[in-house]
């Protein structure tokens, strides 16, 4: 009985921790002709992102400084912000609506992909 008490305690000391490292939602902000990607991208270690795909297909990659041009791959320092106001942006053409989840893989360097859902507003 003292451990199952020592476990629940263990775990509710812990429990404010993991809602603190919970990253943002990553969004869609929708544009004329598509939509932009909005948020960030944290991994453990420094990586390399090969490219984005969705049910619509492959996204663009853009590097900003100071213009913006099409890339294909952006090097992950652990973290990668995607924003209109951001270095790297990263966009998918097609039709969307505000509300709608997009499923978005993620394919890096080290052969790791991350599946991640993100919603479109305006």
């Amino acid at each position: 009985m003292k451990l199952r008490n020592l476990l629940c305690s263990a775990l509710l000391a812990a429990a404010p921790l993991a809602q603190a490292s919970t990253p943002p939602p990553l969004t869609l902000k929708l544009m004329h002709e598509g939509v932009m990607l909005i948020g960030t991208l944290k991994l453990a270690r420094n990586d390399q992102l090969l490219g984005v795909w969705s049910s619509v297909g492959r996204a663009r990659l853009l590097r900003c400084e100071p213009r913006c041009k099409v890339v294909q791959d952006l090097p992950v320092p652990g973290t990668l912000s995607f924003g209109p106001d951001a270095r790297t942006r990263m966009v998918l053409g097609g039709t969307f609506k505000v509300g709608q989840r997009v499923g978005l893989v993620f394919r890096l360097k080290n052969a790791q992909i991350l599946n991640v859902q993100a919603v479109v507003t305006r």
